[in-house]
């Protein structure tokens, strides 16, 4: 993985060496975003936030509720293991556990679901960022705007970041 990233970066300083021999009297402009602090800060990420982590603790309380009913079937069956005969004991035990995996399956599938929609909300908002930079890039003449990501961009000055000018300008869209 660092390798992969590793290359892309050469890939980079090459494409730049690149465009400088080719237009080394154009002005090279070069511009970061940070995406993931973007997605953070931005309203609709905090949005999305709580709306999946609403979601999250809704389902926490409702598998709570489905342990409670297992624990109470687990205690029965306890209680009644002694007067049961062996058969009809085997036959509670795996319903017991037949139980136990349904409820662990359904617990799995939900949280898939709620990452899946968190997802798909990251990616629309992603989109948007995606919109609102390549409008800069293209109204302040930029040869090159990178994502800040500590694997990519090891050092970007300030200068050269508008992460905040991002935030501001997808927010005003909504």
């Amino acid at each position: 993985m660092y390798w992969k990233r590793l290359k892309i970066v050469i890939g980079i300083v090459v494409l730049i060496f690149g465009w400088l021999g080719s237009t080394w009297s154009a002005e090279l402009k070069i511009g970061c975003v940070d995406i993931q602090r973007a997605m953070n800060e931005c309203h609709a990420g905090k949005e999305a936030k709580k709306t999946i982590g609403k979601e999250m603790e809704k389902l926490r309380q409702l598998f709570g509720e489905r342990q409670k009913e297992l624990q109470t079937m687990k205690e029965t069956l306890e209680k009644q293991a002694p007067m049961l005969t062996p058969d009809a004991r085997a036959t509670k035990e795996k319903e017991f556990q037949a139980k136990a995996r349904e409820y662990e399956r359904w617990l799995e599938d939900n949280k898939k679901e709620i990452q899946q929609k968190g997802m798909e909300l990251e990616r629309n908002i992603a989109l948007g960022f995606q919109k609102v930079i390549k409008k800069i890039g293209e109204e302040e003449n930029y040869t090159l705007i990178l994502e800040k990501n500590e694997m990519i961009v090891l050092f970007a000055s300030k200068v050269i970041d508008f992460t905040d000018r991002v935030i501001k300008l997808y927010d005003a869209q909504k």
